[in-house]
């Protein structure tokens, strides 16, 4: 009895001892292999957007007083006006700012100009303190939409959009842009609004007569090739974040590549600005976005599509293997596979990529309904990527649709290929398929 006892008990440590063993040295081979770096799927566009500082033109107009005397206004800076409205006043007294005849509406605007100017302020835009400090004082003063009461009446000389800033560049037209005039890029702003008294000859405001107008940039050749394949294109503004489709016209002047592009809404927003920070919006491809360095090809064998069949307990798609039974004689057997891609060969024939894996070179198909037979052995190759999700190294099929130097955006929904989500490794080239990997996140 005690025997039979002391038996069990060695079974049992021999056991425990292997299973300890076992653990041990698996343990010991994860910690001194090398782990694979992974990367996790996800959707997402290419940043490949050109950006650019681009002139603004405008069809617009300065008026200049024909009196003397001190200002009064009654239209806010941005004001869309018809001909003959009244804008200000000139008269011989100095009116101060009160809000005794603002209305809750003139009121609520004030609001409005506040929040929009603490949202869009731009530190490196210092001047548009003043700005908005002159376009306050207006409606404080007089609110919207108030006659003239002092004065001599100064009225609208054209339907349009009243501004009280000038830089100079208000008679520039397209046949006048030269590379010259993106030399500094920089402007003179000259606010109109003033408590001063004004004299006869000053500028006093300007006035924007058309809703289309448009910003001209140089670019490069590459741009202006990518471009010349469209008509319109869309632009985001980089002051307000607002975006915009217009126009494209593209000419060449002294050598130099340029680019104009007509928007027909839109303009009052940037009635006050000559320069601006444009990106155009030229990519705008979206799909699985993933690392170059994981790409990696696999060969295939390819078969006409015409000797596809479907056979098994499941109806699986494969192909009839021609085979000899043990008496020589000719038989078939049904070999299922994967089909990775349907494509049209050099020949112009309609193929199928099979994994090299289901056959062998030589072997020889038959076509359903037919004596005719193909013998396998030309291949192809597909791109694709190792997915580590079952934790060995599987080849996933990819379609790239865009790609710049560090990422590439592939379709989604492909046959055999990824998903969001999945895991694949980083670098393709550091593995083989199938192989067992300890995975590292990144």
């Amino acid at each position: 009895m005690r025997r039979r006892l002391f038996g069990r008990a060695n079974i049992g440590t021999v056991i425990f001892g292997m299973l300890f063993l076992y653990l041990l040295i698996t343990i010991l081979i994860y910690l001194t292999n090398d782990k694979v770096s992974t990367y996790m799927v996800t959707s997402g566009t290419l940043s490949t957007n050109e950006n650019y500082n681009a002139l603004v033109l405008r069809t617009e107009e300065v008026v200049t007083a024909n009196v003397d005397g001190y200002a009064t206004y009654y239209v806010q800076d941005g004001t869309k006006s018809s001909k003959n409205d009244v804008i200000m006043s000139i008269g011989s007294t100095k009116n101060s700012p009160s809000t005794a005849n603002m209305t809750e509406a003139d009121i609520e605007s004030v609001r409005k100009r506040a929040v929009e100017f603490s949202r869009t302020y731009d530190p490196n835009e210092f001047h548009s303190i003043y700005d908005f400090k002159y376009s306050m004082h207006s409606s404080i003063m007089n609110g919207t939409g108030k006659t003239a009461v002092n004065g001599t009446s100064v009225k609208a000389v054209r339907d349009g959009v009243i501004s009280f800033t000038t830089d100079g560049y208000e008679t520039l037209t397209l046949a006048d842009v030269t590379a010259d005039t993106f030399r500094s890029q920089t402007t003179q702003t000259e606010q109109l609004y003033t408590d001063d008294m004004v004299t006869m000859g000053d500028k006093i405001y300007r006035v924007i007569s058309d809703d289309v107008w448009s910003i001209v940039m140089p670019i490069a050749d590459r741009q202006y090739a990518a471009l010349s394949a469209r008509s319109a294109v869309r632009v985001r503004f980089d002051k307000d974040g607002h975006s915009e489709t217009g126009d494209i016209n593209l000419f060449d002047r002294d050598g130099v590549h340029y680019v104009q592009i007509i928007f027909y809404s839109g303009m009052v927003r940037y009635s006050n600005e000559r320069f601006l920070n444009v990106e155009l919006v030229t990519n705008n491809q979206t799909g699985l976005k993933i690392p170059i360095t994981s790409i990696v090809t696999k060969e295939f064998y390819t078969i006409p599509t015409s000797y596809l069949s479907y056979g098994g307990e499941n109806g699986e798609a494969g192909f009839l293997l021609k085979t000899e039974d043990a008496n020589g004689n000719a038989t078939t057997s049904f070999v299922s596979t994967e089909l990775y891609e349907r494509t049209v060969g050099s020949d112009g024939i309609e193929i199928y990529y099979v994994d090299k894996s289901d056959f062998s070179r030589g072997d020889v198909l038959v076509q359903p309904d037919s004596n005719s037979t193909y013998t396998i052995g030309a291949v192809g190759t597909l791109e694709g990527v190792f997915c580590t999700n079952r934790g060995y190294a599987m080849f996933r099929r990819i379609n790239i649709i865009d790609q710049n130097e560090e990422y590439c955006i592939v379709q989604t929904g492909t046959t055999y290929g990824i998903s969001l989500y999945d895991y694949i490794v980083r670098d393709g080239s550091k593995v083989k398929e199938s192989d067992v990997l300890a995975r590292k996140n990144a």
